[in-house]
């Protein structure tokens, strides 16, 4: 395909069509940047939740956190960084859930202990004073 020689020869629209070449390489080239931080926070979170005891009572739930972290790792290492982020904050909602699964199956085991504690002390208060 010829080009007509008015655009070819014309200065002022090579320097335009350069510009727009120009940007559009430039845009091309532009990344999205590793989104450490994000992956530092979401491997906190999975560690919380693994320490707080997820693993007992909400297994499900801290195994997905595990596996979207572990997934983000492998994506951050093929510099797929958009799918690393979006992984990482899968992770670290997944990771929060089972810490929140976990303290209020805690708060809620603690709570039967006491109900319990209370009924054994009501009944040795009614086996004395009869």
């Amino acid at each position: 395909m010829k080009i007509p020689d008015r655009f070819t020869s014309n200065p002022a629209l090579r320097k335009i069509g350069l510009a727009v070449l120009a940007t559009a390489m430039i845009a091309g080239c532009a990344s999205t940047p590793p989104p450490l931080e994000q992956m530092a926070v979401s491997r906190a979170a999975v560690a919380s939740a693994n320490s707080s005891g997820a693993n007992d009572f909400a297994p499900v739930q801290l195994k997905s956190a595990m596996d979207k972290m572990t997934a983000a790792e492998k994506a951050m290492s093929e510099e797929k960084y958009d799918l690393a982020r979006h992984l990482a904050e899968e992770a670290q909602v997944d990771a929060q859930l089972a810490a929140s699964m976990a303290r209020s199956a805690k708060a809620q085991k603690a709570a039967e202990a006491i109900q319990e504690d209370s009924r054994v002390l009501r009944k040795e208060l009614d086996r004395k004073t009869k």
